[in-house]
This record gives structure tokens, sequence and C-alpha cells, in this order.
């Protein structure tokens, strides 16, 4: 296993800023989002610049997964265009009476809203993407 990968996991506003800061400018693919509903998983696949370690030209692929979350809403997000490349700009939340919305924020003003009961988030590396 190669030492730098990193697992973040998070449950809180601090967790998930460190969520947010590790995967800012990271890159979507429409394809590569899914919302396992019986499971209550929304998964997000991006590929996102190593900046933690100041080596922000070595590219890493990256599971991003929320659990229990109850419902998943977009805006200005076109999913029949699979190959489209969303930029994560950040990801956010409120506290909504009993509920959690974290908020995905892409460029183009498009977002995921996700509503949970509670902040269970993990950012997970999968594998360096080597350069041909």
């Amino acid at each position: 296993m190669n030492k730098y990968l990193v697992k973040i996991i998070a449950n809180d506003q601090e967790g998930l800023q460190m969520i947010s800061a590790c995967s800012s400018g990271a890159k979507v693919k429409i394809s590569d989002i899914k919302y396992l509903s019986s499971n209550k998983v929304f998964l997000l696949s991006i590929e996102r610049s190593l900046i933690e370690k100041g080596q922000d030209q070595k590219k890493i692929n990256s599971i991003c997964r929320f659990d229990f979350v109850d419902k998943v809403k977009s805006k200005n997000i076109n999913q029949s265009k699979k190959d489209l490349v969303l930029e994560l700009i950040g990801i956010d939340y409120l506290k909504n009476k009993d509920d959690y919305e974290i908020n995905l924020i892409f460029n183009n003003n498009s977002h995921i809203v996700l509503t949970t009961e509670t902040i269970e988030a993990r950012l997970e590396d999968q594998n360096e993407i080597k350069k041909l």
C-alpha cells in the first residue's frame, strides 16, 4: 500500500471541512456519482490533487462516501450527460430541524444536497494516477 494514501472519517463539522479542503478542485464525472438508496449510501468517485502533502501535481483517485443519506437532490446537473466532468468546489452543511443537509458545491452553480440524519462521511484514497 502506498504510504501517502489517506483515509479521513468525518462525523462533525471539523471533519467535513477537512474532507472539503482535501477534495476542493477535484474532478467528478457524472457517471461516477451514485446514490444507493436501499443502503442510504451516496458515493462520489473523484480525481483530486494531493494538496494536504503539498504535492498538488500528484493526482489521486479517491472515493468520497456519505452514509445514512435519506434523500438526494441535485440542481443544474444534467444526469443524462454521463461523461460531463464537474469540479467540486467544496462541501458544507446546514442543520435543518432533526436533519443535516450536506451541500456538495460544484462549478457552474451546480450542487447536490444530501439529507441525512447524522454526519458520517469519509474520503478514502484508492490509487495514484500515473502520468504516461
